[in-house]
């Protein structure tokens, strides 16, 4: 009997290595986070087409009971899916029914939220041979029964006196399970780590920047690495950043598995290493062997990160005729905003042209080296550098149909005026910098000059081999969804404001669409049951830029939709977000403004975002509170009242004073939203 533990136990244990290599002609299933170990999100599936996808209806939807970003891909294996949920909680759903099979709950300590950049979010589970491996917020690598949702075992994979956290989808190449972490923004040293998936003992680990230079090197090319840095700036005290959260992919037939590496930490490279230098692995796309972590070949894309340019941006491996040549390459599109197109057998650059304006650089040279414009160095003053921290791209996953030869990226544009920061002093809030008091270590501050660039989301085809765009669709907003690509000529994708569209893979036409209910930032997939074409999405408003900004009408709340054709299924009742009345009637003294100004841009701006003006993400804004809540703000920010909802205990690093400051801060800014408001009626 399907569903069944014997059942689940039978098809999840053939989830083996030949299973995840034949994954690419596997449509039936998903069985890891990018579909195959390409990761181009693409599905052979044809029964739902640009012909007929406007008869989709629901068929079935879950409730996660979150309301945090949902960012995470489902697996399924015939029939049985296993997702995740804010706070790496695990839910097994029998797709056929829509029930629930079993959670898993890693209790992850709600204090943990404060050392996420990035909200409580979790990317996904990897499924082999009858187990689902997730990697907890807080750190650990947990191996669970497929079938039963029991622990088998589980191994704390980081350092938890420092601000690491994990919030990325493990994957499983040769038995060994690789995760990497973040936390560069905290000061952290990026490393990636494979165990063995029967016993969860580590296997190798790989850095990706180097440490003291007066001890010895943990790999040969740390040696060579060291030379990048300027060690007057002690970046191993800084941690260095390159930590690698997010994206991988592997070539069974080379035998190489892709890493993407993060930012420098802090971002501002003449704190971490003065004397200049490329800061290697920074920024880079890296080959190790995963037989042992050994570095095999290395490309940085944007050599001495300034700007938070990330390359933990999704990898998709294709083969790609190029100049009349057949090429195995490797492509991405980071935060940086050029489309890349590499060498994947030994990291030789083929291309590199802007999906999006920049203003970083005017391009790459033939060595595959960007030409970096003078001015985006912020040396004195502010500068807009575009695209902003948030990225031209980010985690989002795009996908790659071989049919059209096109890559549909969520391109985006979130513009942020950045300026040096002159009092700097490493691990310090003295100086102000932006998000300082919750632990970040940029280096720089959130300038107040006006903002000169246009914020934007769209959905871009992108021709990699013309190096152009085929046609692109504009959105609203910026932070949509990661896109499903599949063979009947079609492209899904959710959007920041809670829609969910299927496009015309060829033309961009929009051919269906359904509202959710919520923000849509995670990505779709496609599988077959019992002969029937599924298409489920997790949807959740939130991560890094939805935390402190939203776009839809409606409440956020975690839930998992899935369509068929033909379904009638009565879509979940949608709940409209409450009216905000903006804050009136709380006392204070206006000298308290200017510190108030200041404490609330380190402590409380990464989440809360600015009072009125930032409208409110899945995280309150404080400017639309009741006049009783900002009286009381003591009680909630000196306390542990809201521990269980990740609001951190700032008793320590606030005073009361210091809250009364804020408090000043956030009425003042509300009286003067309304004042303009009035003015202008």
């Amino acid at each position: 009997m399907k569903g069944t533990t014997d059942h689940i136990t039978a098809v999840t244990g053939g989830v083996n290595d030949l299973a995840l290599i034949n994954a690419k002609n596997d449509s039936k299933n998903w069985l890891s986070y990018g579909q195959n170990y390409s990761e181009d999100r693409f599905s052979q599936l044809t029964e739902i087409t640009s012909e007929n996808v406007g008869t989709l209806g629901l068929k079935w939807s879950y409730d996660l009971n979150s309301t945090r970003g949902v960012e995470a891909t489902p697996v399924v294996v015939d029939g049985i899916m296993y997702v995740t949920a804010p706070w790496s909680i695990v839910h097994a759903i029998d797709t056929r029914t829509g029930k629930q099979l079993w959670t898993y709950d890693p209790k992850v300590p709600r204090e943990t939220g404060v050392k996420a950049c990035c909200d409580v979010v979790n990317r996904g589970v990897a499924l082999y041979q009858g187990r689902v491996f997730v990697a907890s917020l807080d750190g650990r690598l947990i191996s669970i029964d497929a079938a039963t949702g029991t622990k088998i075992w589980e191994q704390v994979t980081l350092d938890t006196s420092k601000s690491y956290t994990i919030t990325g989808a493990p994957r499983v190449f040769k038995g060994k399970v690789i995760i990497g972490n973040g936390g560069a923004e905290y000061g952290v040293r990026g490393y990636i780590t494979a165990y063995d998936a029967e016993t969860g003992e580590q296997a190798w680990r790989w850095y990706s920047v180097p440490g003291n230079p007066d001890q010895p090197f943990e790999q040969p090319e740390l040696e060579m690495a060291a030379e990048t840095w300027d060690p007057s700036g002690k970046y191993w005290e800084l941690g260095g950043g390159g930590t690698m959260w997010d994206a991988m992919a592997y070539d069974p037939e080379l035998n190489l598995m892709y890493v993407g590496v993060g930012n420098g930490s802090p971002w501002n490279r003449r704190l971490r290493s003065p004397g200049g230098g490329d800061n290697l692995f920074l920024s880079s796309i890296v080959a190790l062997d995963p037989d042992n972590g050994s570095y095999k070949w290395h490309y940085q894309g944007t050599p001495g990160d300034h700007w938070d340019y990330t390359a933990t941006q999704p990898l998709i491996l294709a083969d790609l005729e190029i100049e009349g040549a057949k090429r195995k390459v490797i492509m991405q599109a980071p935060k940086n905003g050029f489309f890349f197109v590499i060498d994947r057998t030994n990291g030789e650059f083929i291309s590199a042209q802007n999906f999006v304006d920049v203003n970083w650089a005017s391009g790459y040279d033939e060595k595959g080296r960007p030409m970096e414009i003078t001015a985006a160095e912020y040396k004195s003053g502010s500068y807009e550098a575009i695209p902003g921290p948030n990225g031209a791209h980010n985690w989002h996953s795009m996908s790659f149909n071989p049919t059209t030869g096109l890559v549909y990226i969520p391109a985006q544009g979130i513009p942020i005026v950045i300026e040096d920061d002159p009092n700097w002093v490493a691990n310090s809030i003295e100086s102000g910098a932006f998000a300082s008091g919750t632990g970040w270590n940029t280096g720089v501050l959130s300038s107040a000059t006006p903002k000169k660039s246009a914020t934007f989301g769209h959905l871009l085809a992108w021709d990699p081999v013309k190096k152009e765009a085929a046609w692109k669709v504009e959105h609203a907003s910026p932070w949509n969804g990661g896109t499903l690509s599949t063979a009947g000529n079609l492209v899904f994708q959710g959007t920041a404001e809670g829609r969910f569209v299927a496009y015309n893979a060829s033309t961009g036409e929009k051919l269906w669409e359904v509202q959710v209910g919520t923000g849509v930032i995670a990505a779709p997939i496609t599988y077959e049951v019992d002969g029937q074409q599924f298409v489920s999405i997790a949807a959740g408003w939130g991560g890094s830029h939805g935390m402190s900004t939203n776009y839809s009408e409606y409440q956020t709340q975690g839930r998992v939709y899935t369509f068929a054709l033909n379904e009638k299924a009565p879509m979940p009742e949608l709940k409209l977000r409450e009216a905000s009345s903006i804050l009136s009637g709380v006392a204070y003294d206006p000298q308290d403004i200017g510190l108030g100004t200041k404490l609330y841009i380190t402590h409380c701006v990464i989440c809360h975002g600015v009072p009125v003006l930032g409208k409110g993400g899945n995280i309150p804004n404080l400017g639309f509170s009741t006049k009783a809540k900002i009286e009381n703000l003591k009680t909630f920010v000196l306390t542990d009242a809201l521990k269980e909802l990740g609001m951190p205990n700032f008793s320590g690093k606030l005073t009361e004073d210091e809250v009364t400051k804020i408090q000043a801060f956030i009425q003042a800014t509300a009286d003067a939203v309304k004042a303009q408001m009035e003015a202008s009626k």
